[in-house]
């Protein structure tokens, strides 16, 4: 079941709408702005593990998802989260009264945004338990990107305008660029995947 969430990351979570900013803006330390869920947001860390001012989440992988019914089994899995202002700003500009995302982009494509997952937690291995660590890096595709399917792995690929890969294909409109596990219980050591283009942020910006 590890598996399942180990691609099941958290930005669903961050679902806000953006629109094209506006000359005022209104900041987190105004205290009017709301959480998706319609919570007030404040600065520093909520009861849940996020601190929207400095673009992080650092807690208990459920509490990433208001401890729902379906996220039980994985209850004792510990998640960091951070992002970048094109993934999910710390301000609104657009006066709807939640934080932007992708601001000034119509949509995630383009627009720079990146996310970065890192999940810990504990498994048996021959009677003892043995920690394992899962980081994996996700940007928006760029403009010019195309996205194919490779038959060989039987995953979309999102790709840059030089035919370059740049990583498999995520939420529609993201690419993994980099998958990092040390799992005793998997024989994972190390970089299970790096994109041809380049893990680190900024090659790939929209």
């Amino acid at each position: 079941m590890k598996r399942i969430f180990k691609t099941t990351l958290a930005a669903s979570l961050l679902a806000l709408s953006a629109s094209p900013a506006f000359a005022e803006c209104t900041t987190i330390q105004d205290g009017t702005l709301l959480t998706s869920e319609g919570d007030l947001i404040f600065p520093g860390f909520n009861n849940w593990g996020y601190n929207y001012q400095a673009q992080m989440f650092n807690g208990g992988y459920c509490d990433a998802y208001r401890d729902a019914g379906w996220c039980q089994p994985y209850a004792d899995v510990d998640l960091m989260m951070k992002w970048n202002s094109a993934w999910l700003s710390n301000k609104d500009c657009d006066g709807d009264g939640k934080l932007d995302r992708h601001p000034g982009s119509d949509s995630y494509i383009g627009s720079g945004a990146w996310l970065t997952n890192h999940m810990s937690g504990k498994v048996e291995v021959n009677g003892k338990m043995r920690k394992w660590t899962y980081f994996t890096k996700i940007v928006a595709a760029p403009d010019d990107a195309t996205k194919a399917f490779d038959a060989a792995r039987g995953i979309d690929v999102w790709y840059a305008a030089d035919g370059t890969e740049i990583g498999p294909v995520i939420w529609d409109f993201f690419a993994t660029i980099e998958t990092i596990s040390n799992d005793p219980s998997a024989g994972e050591h190390g970089v299970l995947y790096k994109s041809p283009i380049g893990p680190g942020f900024g090659h790939i910006d929209g």
